[in-house]
């Protein structure tokens, strides 16, 4: 007999604690998709977990009705790396910045993307510190003026879908705060997807970079910046859908349709490629030489960290039996000091 599974509602993943973002913030639209998502994955809320670790993002935890763990700064993967190998039933999220992810967080990272295991990381990327009060990030564009960079930044921002695809993540996925259709349809497909999934949401610091990603949310011209990914479809865009992304060599280029060009003359987009060059040039078109991606990047299969680690845990049981702390603690070199 099949149990049917309780019906879910997002008031079930709400709390009653007040929520203490600046008013406009981004952040806003990210908690209610990921409120109205959550029922729809049959997963109750005692077996969901979020882990945060530092900054305006990372009060996540506090606004969601499940067990949550507010950790320390960057280490929100490692944490939630733990928390997925003991706990394998548990639905485990990861929701950091694009500070607290790719700065003093870029090695824990790392190692979590290429590891697979089967989380979900969502990184708020607004290319600036808005907990400290307005510095530079690791995404901030080169020559940024900010409080740490008075006279513009000096760095070359980092790009946070190539890095991940760069460590073979097996999801990765770009959404916007206001766009929320969209949004809503990207965390649900990272959340099905069976690994590590990494979901960049570009989201608006309306008090310390505000109108950062107003080229991708302006009506006016959104059609013309943004171009949203479909599986197996060519990377056709602009508000006549008269454009597109078309392979010269190994670099893409815009080109306009008809005079000689058509739609199979462009690049057609696969997710589920097993070689991730196509995916990583994705990752490379930036506003305004190019209209810049949304959607699955990539979603393949890979074998899963936690699943084999859990793999061999059972076989050393079924062949040398339950371990024994207090044998093992006395065995091998040990010392009686009088």
């Amino acid at each position: 007999m099949i149990q049917e599974l309780p019906l879910l509602t997002p008031q079930q993943f709400a709390t009653d604690q007040d929520v203490r973002w600046c008013p406009g913030c981004g952040d806003y639209s990210i908690l209610a998709q990921m409120k109205k998502v959550l029922p729809t994955l049959g997963v109750p809320p005692e077996r969901t977990v979020f882990v945060s670790g530092i900054g305006c993002s990372s009060r996540f935890p506090y606004y969601m009705n499940t067990y949550g763990v507010h950790g320390i700064h960057g280490r929100a993967p490692a944490i939630a790396t733990g928390l997925k190998c003991a706990r394998p039933d548990l639905s485990v999220w990861v929701i950091t910045g694009d500070g607290d992810a790719l700065s003093i967080g870029g090695n824990h990272l790392m190692h979590c993307i290429r590891r697979n295991l089967d989380l979900n990381i969502v990184m708020f990327n607004n290319r600036i510190y808005g907990l400290t009060k307005g510095q530079y990030s690791p995404t901030s564009p080169l020559g940024k003026v900010t409080k740490s960079t008075p006279m513009g930044s000096i760095d070359n921002p980092l790009s946070a879908l190539s890095l991940a695809i760069g460590c073979e993540a097996t999801f990765v996925a770009r959404s916007i705060d206001v766009n929320i259709k969209h949004l809503a349809m990207t965390l649900k497909r990272a959340a099905e997807h069976r690994g590590t999934s990494f979901v960049e949401v570009y989201q608006n610091c309306n008090v310390f970079n505000d109108g950062a990603y107003d080229y991708a949310t302006d009506r006016e011209t959104k059609s013309d910046t943004v171009i949203e990914l479909e599986h197996g479809r060519p990377l056709v865009f602009g508000k006549n859908r008269s454009k597109g992304i078309r392979l010269n060599g190994l670099s893409p280029e815009v080109v306009e349709l008809g005079a000689g060009v058509s739609e199979s003359d462009l690049l057609v987009h696969d997710e589920g490629a097993h070689e991730p060059t196509a995916a990583y040039l994705l990752s490379r078109m930036r506003y305004p030489e190019f209209p810049e991606p949304i959607g699955v990047f990539r979603s393949v299969d890979r074998p899963k960290y936690d699943e084999l680690l859990n793999a061999q845990v059972e076989e050393a049981r079924r062949t040398r039996g339950a371990g024994d702390l207090q044998k093992l603690f006395m065995s091998g070199d040990t010392w009686e000091v009088n």
